[in-house]
């Protein structure tokens, strides 16, 4: 996916009643899992517009404020009153959008599985040549049937069924609207192409496709179960990572390990306060991730850094894998040190890496050995730190989407 450029907006058509899908409600609104249509529609083009117009139905307007507060997924959302038919829903809708919109995205809130891809595509094509909509193969033989009875197949290979999203240009888009006769018409390419502009196609999927029917309901929520499935199951597979750092001991430097500050005749060297535990396990979590190491983040050529305690350094991986989806599962840390003895401080370390990592100190092990006066460990000229940590992915939650609220 790639970030919205300026410019580009979504007209989001939802006020259609739906009347053969079989729901108690407009199916832009019908229960999808704990979302619906219309919100998973917008969630799917957030990454690529500005901001959108949604039309609904002045029965919608309960729907919609169930699910106001959850489709803030963009800047900016408005509503508008639908017409008669889509055409008249579109053309209210326009009148809203942005006069400084160069693209406009005209899509089906009845399709709430168009991926990145499609909508991308589009959108590049759009840029191209002004005007751009997805199309799938005919898999079924098409027959065209005259009044007397007469039949007639057109060759499969030349027919497309037409998707959503359909993009344009404002302007021209603006234009067909205006030079419109008052009709019935969905699809906008139908219109943009009267107007005297060629629309180019691009690859759609079938996987976009529009809920009309109960079976058509009865599939996407066996799918979004499945889905939710192996959302869990993702969820549950422990990702595990391993961290190693060590560093010189100095006299003038305190002794710093796990947030706690230990007595010592000596302290470790370092551009930070030199948390030699903290830093593996720093890099323990982010292997796990597989997002480099702390070096990456934190460079030591960079002067914020300078005597920076580790432990908000910590604290900021920890907010970043949040921000990535995982959670911190349990962390195992061994230090490596022939002086002080550590057994005495270890209590405050565990509590201290718990508080940050987000865990209960029963998740958090620390440990202290020596290496029996061998290595640069054993002839305290420096101490290093080994870490394991597990990460797992965060499930999702229920947004808050309620059904009582906008039921029948």
């Amino acid at each position: 996916m790639t970030r919205a450029q300026a410019g580009r907006w979504l007209i989001l058509a939802a006020a259609g009643s739906g009347a053969r899908s079989g729901e108690p409600l407009n199916k832009a609104f019908a229960p999808l899992g704990d979302s619906c249509a219309a919100l998973l529609c917008l969630k799917a083009f957030a990454p690529f517009v500005d901001g959108a117009v949604v039309a609904i139905g002045s029965e919608d307007v309960p729907s919609w404020e169930a699910v106001e507060r959850r489709a803030q997924v963009l800047t900016s959302v408005i509503t508008v009153r639908g017409g008669l038919n889509r055409q008249a829903s579109v053309s209210r809708a326009l009148s809203h959008v942005p006069p400084d919109a160069r693209l406009v995205a005209v899509h089906d809130a009845a399709r709430p599985f168009v991926s990145a891809a499609v909508i991308e595509r589009c959108f590049a094509q759009a840029e191209r040549t002004g005007a751009a909509i997805p199309v799938v193969p005919v898999a079924d033989t098409m027959l065209i049937v005259g009044e007397s009875g007469s039949e007639e197949a057109p060759p499969r290979d030349l027919l497309r069924a037409v998707q959503t999203p359909q993009v344009f240009r404002r302007d021209w888009l603006a234009r067909a609207y205006e030079d419109a006769s008052d009709g019935a018409a969905t699809d906008d390419a139908t219109l943009v192409r009267a107007a005297g502009h060629a629309v180019s196609i691009v690859d759609g999927e079938t996987r976009n496709r529009k809920l009309t029917t109960p079976e058509d309901f009865r599939i996407a929520r066996m799918e979004i179960m499945l889905n939710e499935r192996e959302t869990q199951s993702a969820a549950n597979q422990p990702r595990v990572g391993f961290g190693l750092d060590a560093h010189r001991l100095s006299p003038d430097r305190p002794l710093v390990l796990c947030g706690v500050t230990v007595p010592h005749t000596a302290g470790l060297l370092g551009h930070s306060d030199a948390d030699v535990a903290v830093h593996a396990l720093i890099d323990a979590l982010l292997g796990a991730a597989a997002l480099g190491d702390i070096g990456r983040w934190f460079p030591d050529s960079d002067a914020a850094y300078k005597g920076i305690s580790s432990m908000l350094l910590l604290k900021r991986v920890v907010d970043g894998l949040a921000e990535r989806g995982y959670r911190v599962g349990n962390a195992d840390v061994t230090i490596v040190a022939q002086r002080p003895k550590l057994a005495g401080f270890i209590p405050a370390m565990r509590d201290s890496l718990a508080g940050v990592l987000g865990v209960d100190v029963g998740d958090v092990s620390v440990k202290a050995t020596t290496t029996e006066r061998m290595g640069y460990e054993g002839r305290e000229e420096g101490v290093s730190a080994h870490a394991a940590a597990v990460l797992y992915r965060k499930q999702a939650r229920s947004g808050g989407y309620s059904f009582d609220t906008i039921g029948p």
